[in-house]
């Protein structure tokens, strides 16, 4: 029996260096409350620009839009940079081991990203969202299939699928497939439907889920930046919803709305055993005679140099 904690807390838009130092107190907490794993939000470090439109519709940009971009680029963090260093500090000071979500900077790209770090050896996984949906698309680049990783800890082998990634079924498939008994899915989506999403992922895959969402307010942003088009909540640009749901679909802890806090929940893996009596979407139930799935691992880069 492992404690695991998802955050639920907004981000720093902009300021990435700030932001690390209330992840670095998030951990703190959670450590204190016994976790051992913690799952942060969708775009902790480096924020997600929700309600903006960086200047940009269909054959148009402008230059404040571009300079938009060019704020939320500097927020952005590269994966062996300081900011991720004082991430993976902080889980070797208190013994946790981490899924965050990130802006990652790679050469002139942004990728949003969920890093997996380990206590004990700092980096060990990433996974860089496939599928920027909407908008996301014209900010962040699409990953390859080169970034499905998964991390051993001690509450079970965690695995990270990103927001409505989670629509996509053969990446779930892809997970399943992959043993993930923790499956987090770090997110923006603050509705209500999503938590149907969750609960279905839990009985299908029949893994817990630890889904993160910010709880971020309007007064977070800089007084300059514009937010073009005015969410539902008003003030509040993402409410929350985080949760963790077991592998029969027991909600264990959430979901909690408009206020920042972390959520726990202690984790059997025997639960999801004695969930397979019945259902194995990779194994007696899957009918590979019918249906198969390939996926592709290998990194797509758009130039290689040989010698």
């Amino acid at each position: 029996m492992q404690k695991v904690a998802v955050v639920q807390a907004g981000s720093i838009p902009f300021d990435a260096d700030a932001a690390v130092t209330k992840a670095e107190g998030l951990i703190a907490e959670a450590a204190e409350q016994g976790a051992t794993l913690a799952v942060f939000p969708e775009a902790f470090i480096g924020g997600y620009p929700k309600g903006t439109t960086f200047g940009a519709a269909i054959g148009m940009r402008t230059e404040p839009g571009r300079e938009e971009y060019r704020r939320y680029r500097d927020g952005a963090v590269a994966l062996d940079g300081p900011e991720i260093e004082r991430l993976a500090a902080g889980a070797a000071d208190h013994g946790v081991f981490l899924v965050v979500g990130v802006i990652e900077r790679l050469g002139e790209t942004l990728y949003c990203t969920a890093v997996m770090i380990s206590p004990e050896a700092g980096v060990v996984g990433k996974h860089r969202k496939l599928m920027p949906t909407g908008s996301e698309r014209l900010v962040w680049g699409f990953a390859d299939g080169s970034t499905l990783d998964t991390m051993e800890t001690p509450a079970g082998r965690v695995g990270t699928v990103i927001c409505w990634e989670n629509y996509m079924p053969l990446l779930r498939q892809t997970m399943y497939a992959k043993g993930v008994q923790l499956y987090c899915a770090p997110t923006a989506d603050d509705r209500p439907t999503w938590q149907a999403t969750m609960t279905h992922i839990a009985l299908e895959g029949r893994t817990f889920v630890l889904s993160a969402c910010q709880v971020l307010h309007r007064d977070a942003l800089p007084d300059d930046h514009p937010v073009e088009h005015e969410p539902p909540g008003g003030d509040i640009l993402m409410r929350g919803g985080s949760v963790i749901i077991d592998p029969t679909g027991r909600v264990l802890a959430g979901p909690v709305y408009d206020e920042e806090t972390i959520l726990y929940a202690d984790v059997d893996l025997d639960v999801k055993t004695r969930s397979h009596l019945d259902f194995d979407a990779v194994g007696h139930y899957s009918r590979p005679d019918v249906f198969s799935l390939t996926v592709d691992e290998r990194p797509r880069e758009s130039v290689r140099f040989e010698r």
